[in-house]
């Protein structure tokens, strides 16, 4: 029986031990006979080969007397559709907890939320042939930034986390200089008592008085400062979003003795109200999804096959791109009494056994990939991409492999891809109804409204010194894609669409004792040309 598509080659391959071309795939999958043009160009490839390449077919097609259909106008070879082999469109939803998930709140946000199905999709085409897709990939246009990969300079020595708190500190208080008249805190101390001033720094400090005011101590390159802010202005649920080491604006009168500056109003870097997105030029969709967790013996398999045995169909031909935000293995030691729950051991292993989970992927589809808490790689933020040796068995349909947070421009479509990790923090210190679980992208708001993914320094987030702090928000994103919570939650804020992708692994042992009940087995599928959202459900 011949092999009917690209990703039932690749299978093929990685089960004889190789990786391929994707040139390599589509040119089995046009022959005659792909069984046989299969064995034929494992057959012929060098002993020490690892991946079959275009010309290791070609030499094989040549030498069998094979020959490969004609190629349709986008240059793919047209074959056999899956026959009898159909599958149903996976059924499609809003995010778990009704409106609550995908309704903003309206003093959280001012723009309305992204559409998403709410109905079950009808079933879908059979599973066709991929050379039979309409996808051109000379259409694609994707670029990464902010890739800290190979450029890590910190030793972590205090000097280099100085320098990363001061970099901070210079690209946040650039964007908030445009909002007020900032004056450095030596050049505040010597002002007159009773003068207007305004400050920008780092939140060194923040508590409540004895008279239920608050104080907050505010640090920049000359010196720190204190802001008293007075219970009677009404700015308690500004202050219940402060976090420490992030970076504000305070404006307000000093007092008599020019030793406090009393606060009058206080600002966030924050993203413009008038931030307008960009947007394909053509209709093509980018799927969203994290936490995949290889290796738990709670990984869902059926689940993922389902998700990969869908983007094999008509319904799923625009998904040209997948982005995943970290955590593609289970890991090992992350957390305790993990080996109970472990179905393989072995860290390389489990990478290995995501390696083939990801060959089932349509070959042709742009594949980015993050690293999160999880996976073989620093726990300190930002995080470095994989190691030489588990980039090597990742090597599948030629993803990137980028550091957490990493920048992707995906056609116009400005992504900011971060795991997570700092979420937790975020939900801790902040009210339940600005952060929870529950509603994870009421968080990531809070996120943007900072212009940094983890703004607090010294509790559960890690940060590595570097020369540069990557984890700023410098640019403005049109979409924000965080895992790690493993909930779902998606919304606008500022028109930033903020999208948690869930997981695909089901409740462990670990998460019920600290209250965790997962969304599992759900992808976002984002239309890129108009950044509407479609979440559909495979578990």
């Amino acid at each position: 029986m011949p092999l009917e598509s690209n990703a039932r080659i690749a299978k093929a391959l990685a089960e004889r031990g190789y990786n391929a071309e994707r040139e390599a795939v589509t040119l089995l999958a046009g022959a005659a006979d792909p069984s046989a043009a299969v064995a034929a160009a494992v057959d012929r490839a060098p002993d020490d080969a690892l991946r079959i390449t275009a010309d290791h077919v070609r030499d094989a097609i040549d030498g069998t007397g094979e020959s490969t259909a004609s190629t349709d106008r986008n240059g793919r070879s047209p074959v056999e559709t899956r026959g009898s082999a159909e599958t149903e469109s996976p059924e499609t939803e809003a995010a778990p907890g009704g409106a609550t998930n995908n309704a903003i709140d309206a003093a959280a946000a001012d723009s309305p939320p992204a559409d998403a199905a709410t109905a079950d999709s009808p079933p879908a085409d059979p599973v066709t042939d991929d050379s039979e897709r309409s996808r051109d990939p000379d259409l694609r246009d994707l670029e990464v930034g902010n890739d800290m990969t190979g450029r890590s300079t910190g030793t972590g020595e205090y000097a280099d986390f100085v320098t990363t708190f001061r970099d901070r500190y210079e690209r946040l208080s650039k964007i908030l200089r445009g909002r007020v008249n900032h004056r450095p805190a030596e050049a505040i101390a010597d002002m007159p008592g009773g003068s207007d001033a305004a400050m920008i720094g780092l939140v060194n400090d923040v508590r409540s008085t004895k008279s239920g005011h608050w104080l907050i101590e505010l640090e920049d390159t000359t010196g720190t400062f204190p802001a008293l802010v007075m219970k009677d202005k009404g700015m308690a649920d500004v202050v219940d979003e402060i976090l420490l080491d992030e970076c504000v604006a305070v404006e307000g009168t000093l007092a008599d003795d020019a030793g406090i500056l009393f606060a009058d109003s206080l600002h966030f870097p924050d993203v413009p109200r008038t931030h307008r997105p960009g947007g394909a030029d053509r209709h093509v969709q980018a799927a969203l999804i994290s936490d995949i967790h290889v290796g738990s013996d709670e990984f869902l398999a059926d689940a993922w096959h389902s998700f990969t045995d869908w983007l094999h169909t008509p319904e799923a031909d625009p998904v040209e791109y997948l982005l995943l935000a970290g955590d593609m293995v289970e890991g090992v030691g992350v957390y305790p009494d993990q080996d109970e729950e472990l179905e393989i051991v072995d860290i390389y292993e489990q990478y290995e056994v995501f390696a083939e989970h990801l060959k089932e992927v349509p070959a042709d589809t742009d594949i980015v990939m993050i690293p999160g808490n999880h996976d073989a790689v620093r726990l300190a933020e930002p995080q470095p991409g994989f190691d030489d040796e588990i980039r090597e068995i990742l090597d599948v349909h030629d993803a990137q492999i980028v550091s957490n947070p990493a920048t992707v421009s995906v056609e116009g479509v400005e992504v900011l891809m971060y795991h997570g990790v700092s979420l937790d923090e975020v939900i801790a210190e902040l009210p339940e109804e600005k952060a929870s679980y529950d509603e994870p992208h009421k968080a990531m708001y809070q996120l943007l409204k900072k212009r940094h993914v983890a703004p607090q320094f010294g509790g559960h987030t890690r940060v590595a010194p570097e020369e540069r702090d990557y984890l700023v928000m410098e640019d403005v994103p049109d979409v924000f894609h965080t895992g790690h919570v493993h909930k779902l939650g998606w919304g606008k804020y500022h028109n930033v669409l903020a999208v948690n992708s869930g997981c695909w692994q089901a409740q462990t042992d670990f998460q019920k004792s600290v209250n965790i009940d997962p969304d599992a087995g759900y992808a976002p599928i984002l239309d890129l040309d108009t950044l509407d959202m479609t979440v559909r459900k495979f578990s």
